[in-house]
């Protein structure tokens, strides 16, 4: 079987333009955050991870640095990283005990399946998604002050002195 000299030369030119590209350490990455020898925290704000990053410190655990995370993006980001919300939590201690929390939203306790229905039974258009009756209970901070309680070291005030402060300050 033959191949063509015009394909030889487009595969040959093709495998050879193919490279490999260099490992990038940790080290080398110039990218800005927060950064902590031992620990990582994320969030969508940099004044919120430098919050978390402080109580984790000054002997806190990542429970305590979760409180102080969460409540700090309530002030930097309240869009999104909000009181008014709620979450879930996945965590594996360091005995090996796993578990979970789950603390989203929920319904009002008054709820009912036909809350959002007329005498016919039909949908009333917009009922669930505008005003009052779209609203669900937040269960954020329910959640993080039960892993708190079940978890956390510091002293609650500790912990949200530094949100408090920010708060009062503010930020840019």
């Amino acid at each position: 079987m033959k191949i063509s000299l015009k394909i030889y030369v487009i595969l040959l030119l093709s495998i050879l333009s193919c490279k490999k590209e260099k490992a990038v350490s940790i080290e080398t990455v110039d990218k800005p955050g927060t950064f902590s020898k031992n620990a990582m925290v994320v969030s969508a704000r940099e004044e919120a991870s430098k919050i978390g990053v402080a109580t984790l410190k000054k002997g806190g655990n990542v429970f305590d640095a979760l409180m102080a995370t969460e409540m700090a993006l309530s002030v930097t980001y309240p869009f999104a990283g909000s009181i008014g919300g709620g979450g879930f939590l996945v965590y594996r201690l360091a005995d090996g005990e796993k578990g979970a929390l789950d603390y989203r939203e929920k319904a009002p306790l008054a709820s009912n399946k036909d809350m959002y229905l007329d005498e016919d039974g039909e949908v009333i258009e917009g009922k669930s998604t505008i005003g009052g009756m779209a609203v669900g209970v937040p269960g954020g901070i329910a959640g993080i002050f039960e892993a708190h309680q079940k978890f956390g070291n510091l002293e609650i005030e500790d912990i949200l002195k530094p949100v408090i402060e920010l708060a009062t300050n503010g930020y840019v």
